[in-house]
């Protein structure tokens, strides 16, 4: 199984969202869909524009907390070596 440490955006430059999950299309579809109440619903966070794949919870979720304490300038340098035009990924992991 493969656990997934992710941020999810408002707009370009707008507010961030970090999040891990085993099932990055689920939860994924969830923050757009506005299932769970909470920070994604209330501020609109749900275009897709990075993620990492682990092998273990473990690893996802010491990366996780690691990221929680960057800087948001240095989460959207990461975002933007991956992904310069900031496009939702969630289309082509969707299938």
């Amino acid at each position: 199984m493969a656990y997934c440490v992710y941020l999810l955006a408002s707009k370009k430059y707008g507010t961030l969202y970090l999040g891990v999950t085993n099932d990055i299309v689920r939860r994924t579809h969830e923050h757009k869909s506005k299932a769970v109440a909470g920070f994604s619903k209330r501020y609109a966070v749900d275009r897709l524009v990075w993620f990492e794949v682990y092998d273990d919870p473990v690893t996802a979720i010491e990366r996780e907390k690691e990221l929680k304490k960057w800087r948001r300038e240095w989460k959207i340098r990461l975002i933007e070596e991956q992904n310069p035009e900031w496009i939702d990924s969630y289309p082509q992991i969707a299938g």
